[in-house]
């Protein structure tokens, strides 16, 4: 059981997760603007410059129109694993133990309190 329970706080350690997070995070970002440049920004610029330069087979050509839907997917997929990690760190966080924070020293009230009971014993 001790190996478990090390390789627990070794998983759960701020570092790892967040090192985890980001490499997902990251990943997913890098398809949106993948996205953004192959299905949106290049079939917008390019589609004029071959119709400037009067292209015979622009028809043919299946990357020369804008695909939108494609760029909504990958933020779709982005916002849904987003969601998903989000809650995997709320459950990560129900298992980190709580610190209790010490228990505070007695009032002034109970100090008195003591000093005559004290007195009292005497």
């Amino acid at each position: 059981m001790g190996m478990l329970k090390e390789f627990r706080d070794f998983a759960i350690k701020g570092n790892v997760v967040d090192l985890a997070i980001a490499v997902v995070i990251g990943a997913a970002f890098a398809a949106i603007v993948s996205s953004l440049v192959d299905d949106v920004i290049t079939p917008l610029l390019l589609t004029p410059a071959l119709k400037a330069i009067n292209a015979q087979d622009l028809d043919r050509l299946v990357w020369g129109t804008v695909k939108y839907g494609k760029f909504l997917a990958a933020i779709i997929k982005f916002v849904i694993i987003a969601f998903i990690l989000f809650l995997i760190i709320k459950g990560i966080n129900s298992f980190k133990k709580k610190e209790v924070p010490p228990p505070a020293g007695p009032s002034t009230t109970d100090k008195l309190l003591m000093e005559i009971r004290d007195a009292l014993k005497k």
